[in-house]
């Protein structure tokens, strides 16, 4: 399971930490929520989201000043869990008392920023969804064509990332290669990147490794691209039927989203760059509702009921 912890939080957003035990930053936490408990401050903890970090703006604290000592140390002993993976103060407001001697008793971190309550709320949302979103890796290419995040599959040897080289000739960037570690940061979104490892690398037979931003620029690479368009390579098959007119619409699924697939047969003198740059800029025109294949059938079949008309 995907994990971040307070340090992390704390070197991304730069934090002040409270608590005088450093050791507590490293508690874990595994959810993008986030939780404003205010109702918890009015003392109803029937469904306290304990595992969600908890944000404290000026409403929740200003509520807090109002209230009797007692319940003060009552608010913010059941606030601090053992499964409360951190507390955190917006607009550098100081931690009461009574809620440092909570936390420090079940090793909670309390956090502190100066940034204001409904902005740090979305930019720790942010984050966490980007950190905390499941990932999985593909053998394959991942290349930006004209805006397009297109994902080149296929077996080994096939000549992946041959193609990937003549594309980024064309001026077109590299994401990864060999290996495309995916996120899916929201629904139906996929963000594809590579290891750091193999970043900005090409792995070309004969030729060994290259590193595309240094013979290329940096313009030829990016760290990252959401992926629109899966094209799997095959060798060709001449007992297999492929698909002329491109009405068949394939789907690839990653985790729960299906990206369009299109399979390419290779064969001497075919030239898969040009192909792949080409289906790139097919597919754009189909999301902006233009559809070759589509106006091509319906001609078809207008001239096929007028030619039976006319011998009527």
């Amino acid at each position: 399971m995907a994990k971040v912890t307070a340090k992390e939080l704390i070197e991304e957003f730069d934090l002040e930490l409270v608590n005088e035990n450093d050791d507590i930053v490293f508690r874990a936490i595994t959810t993008s929520d986030i939780s404003r408990p205010g109702m918890e401050m009015a003392g109803y903890f029937t469904y306290y989201p304990a595992k969600r970090i908890q944000l404290l703006g000026k409403t929740e604290m200003t509520f807090f000043s109002q209230l009797s000592d007692e319940d003060k140390k009552d608010r913010m002993d059941r606030l601090s869990t053992y499964d409360t993976p951190g507390i955190i103060l917006s607009r550098d407001m100081e931690a009461p008392p009574e809620l440092i001697n909570a936390a420090n008793e079940v090793g909670v971190p309390i956090l502190i920023s100066k940034i204001t309550t409904t902005r740090l709320s979305s930019q720790l949302t942010t984050y966490l969804e980007t950190q905390l979103a499941p990932m999985t890796a593909i053998h394959g290419v991942l290349i930006d064509i004209y805006g397009i995040g297109v994902m080149i599959t296929g077996s080994s040897g096939v000549g992946k990332s041959e193609t990937a080289l003549d594309l980024v000739r064309r001026g077109h960037r590299l994401v990864a290669d060999d290996s495309v570690e995916i996120k899916q940061e929201h629904d139906g979104v996929l963000v594809g990147s590579a290891p750091d490892l193999i970043k900005h690398l090409l792995e070309i037979r004969g030729l060994g490794i290259i590193n595309v931003m240094t013979l290329f620029g940096a313009g030829a690479v990016r760290n990252y691209k959401r992926i629109g368009l899966v094209i799997h390579l095959e060798l060709w098959d001449q007992k297999k039927q492929y698909d002329r007119l491109g009405l068949d619409e394939e789907k690839m699924k990653i985790f729960d989203t299906e990206i369009p697939k299109i399979t390419v047969p290779v064969r001497p003198g075919r030239n898969l760059a040009v192909i792949i740059e080409v289906a790139a800029m097919n597919f754009r025109l189909k999301r902006m509702g233009i559809n070759a294949a589509q106006q091509f059938t319906e001609r078809l079949n207008d001239v096929i009921e007028d030619g039976d008309k006319e011998e009527y």
